[in-house]
């Protein structure tokens, strides 16, 4: 028994002023449980509202892409100027040190290599697994208008279900084939999709035309896909648009890691998602760091 002697009777109460009840910073999340948002906000600063996502997952169906041959010794550097990691789980056991804090975001759907269909994918963790990882999202491939389109849009709704009773998010990733138009109207049909059918946040490509029209009718965040390599200057200035187009951030890989300077590059990307540094102003500071490195 505690010994009640000399306890003092509450008496700051403050009465007169209203409990204040934050509402959450992301769009389309505020309904969500703590758990769920708590993982949001380690993925999204909750200052800027956006996010800077490393991408190394590629090696989950296309094996030891160029850059990501050594995890340990070209992507474990980077991982400081990130806000979240987003890789497999042979990665994350094999390489990744448990005493690394940054957020975990898992690639939990495969089945197929490059060498066959892609969009023949199923649930490849189970949320048991993601819970065991203490991921903060896992991440789903969806193929809008691909051969498995039914098969992936039940992985995505599959795992959103067994994720939202564990308090974890779902991103689901929108993958585009090689016959499909790279436009407004199918950002739109495939973001919209994954929204609707309860994904918590969703991954795309930036488009030149129309893509505040993608950001605006979809009601939760939106990350862009960096895609293939291109010069530096220019994957600031998609990043930029993005962001200023209504973009929540950005899940950059082969932008970063094979870059001639990935260390450099990682921090502009970050001075242009959370400080809405100029493509410019981001390209001189990724200039000098590279000199400097």
């Amino acid at each position: 028994m505690p010994d009640l002697d000399g306890v003092k009777e509450a008496k700051s109460f403050h009465s007169d002023v209203p409990q204040k009840t934050e509402g959450f910073f992301l769009k389309g999340s505020n309904s969500l449980d703590w758990g769920m948002k708590n993982r949001l906000a380690r993925i999204f600063n909750p200052e800027s509202g956006n996010t800077v996502m490393l991408a190394v997952d590629h090696g989950y169906f296309q094996g030891p892409t160029t850059g990501l041959e050594r995890i340990d010794l070209n992507i474990l550097p980077l991982v400081k100027y990130a806000d979240t990691l987003m890789l497999t789980r042979g990665i994350l056991r094999s390489v990744v040190p448990p005493s690394m804090t940054v957020p975990i975001v898992i690639r939990a759907s495969g089945g197929s290599s490059i060498l066959k269909e892609l969009s023949n994918e199923e649930i490849a963790v189970a949320v048991e697994d993601s819970i065991r990882m203490n991921v903060s999202a896992m991440a789903v491939q969806v193929f809008i208008g691909g051969e498995y389109e039914k098969q992936s849009i039940i992985n995505m709704t599959r795992l959103i279900d067994e994720g939202t009773r564990a308090g974890i998010p779902t991103l689901a990733v929108t993958a585009v084939g090689k016959d499909m138009a790279r436009d407004a109207r199918y950002f739109r049909l495939a973001t919209r999709i994954c929204a609707e059918l309860g994904a918590h946040y969703v991954k795309t490509y930036y488009i030149e035309e129309g893509f505040e029209t993608v950001t605006s009718c979809c009601p939760v965040p939106i990350v862009i896909a960096g895609g293939k390599k291109i010069p530096e200057a220019d994957a600031l200035k998609m990043a930029y648009n993005a962001i200023q187009q209504g973009a929540n951030g950005v899940d950059m890989g082969r932008n970063i890691f094979q870059s001639e300077s990935p260390e450099a590059m990682i921090q502009a990307v970050n001075a242009v998602v959370h400080k809405n540094e100029t493509p410019d102003k981001a390209y001189q500071m990724y200039l000098d760091l590279r000199n400097k490195g």
